[in-house]
């Protein structure tokens, strides 16, 4: 399962907006209501306490201090309100933090194996390709592009509750060419060159070396994994624009629509990416990967990468 998180935003969303509510109402009803409600109380307290006086009955001398307490009881907010209150503060900054700003997700599979770890706890930078208005994801705010090279999270286009992470290998009006697993951008094929194999130790998968390389994405050198697997994709689905794509026995060649990116993973060979279910449009996307801040298997994980 490639699916980073599920509709976390939507719920801290509906959190804020109920904390909100009742925030709102304390400040400008309950509060309101209770000071009335104590106004009155020690209005009672005080002719009861004067008619005493009155009649010549020594009034307690705790007196000022039984006034104090009963205003403060009378005051005191109800403990669903009181929690509600504290919490609005700190969600609304969590919201706006990672609506906007950075955004932290988990990897849960090894599709981008070597770059990317199963456990690794990484940051995304919601503004890097525009600001867009949290749960719709609407951008508002033009930045910048996703770049060939970008490891990118996004929707997935088969299941918009599903983020995916997958490295842009294609942007608008691209020529995607992959044969014999190696990629040609343009007409222009990329440079390679061998590594070690690899060596994929995690516990939760089967032991096995696979063969590893160095690939130049126009400027953006990472490393990727291929297996002894074939080259061709074996049942591409019925994507939108899936007529810009031909397959053949060697791999497939993609030109990428306008507003679309064509997208796959660094372990190649075990990666359900463009080749398979399509492009990525520009509404699709989350935002730009760049930093791994804890991995617990593992905490040499913690660093940027590309």
């Amino acid at each position: 399962m490639e699916s980073l998180l599920g509709n976390f935003a939507l719920i801290l969303f509906i959190a804020m907006a109920v904390t909100g509510v009742i925030w709102f109402a304390d400040v400008f009803v309950f509060a309101k209501q209770r000071r009335l409600a104590a106004d009155t109380a020690l209005a009672e307290f005080d002719a009861r306490n004067a008619r005493l006086a009155r009649d010549g009955v020594k009034v307690d001398t705790a007196a000022a201090s039984q006034r104090e307490a009963l205003e403060a009881e009378m005051l005191r907010q109800p403990t669903w309100i009181e929690y509600s209150g504290s919490f609005f503060p700190v969600i609304v900054m969590v919201f706006a933090v990672r609506s906007f700003l950075y955004e932290p997700f988990k990897i849960p599979s090894s599709s981008m194996v070597p770059t990317l770890q199963i456990g690794d706890l990484i940051l995304v930078n919601k503004f890097k390709y525009g600001i867009r208005l949290p749960i719709i994801n609407q951008k508002i705010i033009e930045i910048s592009n996703p770049q060939r090279g970008d490891v990118m999270v996004f929707k997935y286009p088969e299941d918009m509750t599903k983020d995916y992470i997958k490295r842009v290998v294609g942007v608008p009006g691209d020529r995607v060419e992959y044969k014999n697993k190696r990629l040609t951008i343009n007409g222009k094929e990329l440079a390679y060159e061998n590594l070690p194999d690899y060596l994929n130790d995690n516990p939760n998968e089967q032991l096995k070396y696979s063969k590893q390389f160095s690939e130049d994405l126009t400027g953006v050198k990472h490393n990727i994994l291929n297996d002894d697997a074939p080259s061709y994709v074996n049942g591409p689905h019925n994507f939108p624009k899936r007529e810009l794509c031909s397959y053949n026995a060697e791999g497939f060649v993609c030109t990428v629509p306008s507003g679309n990116y064509f997208m796959m993973g660094d372990n190649r060979d075990n990666s359900a990416d463009s080749r398979y279910w399509g492009f990525v449009p520009d509404e699709n996307i989350v935002g730009k990967a760049f930093f791994v801040w804890m991995n617990f298997g593992n905490v040499k994980r913690v660093g940027s990468f590309q």
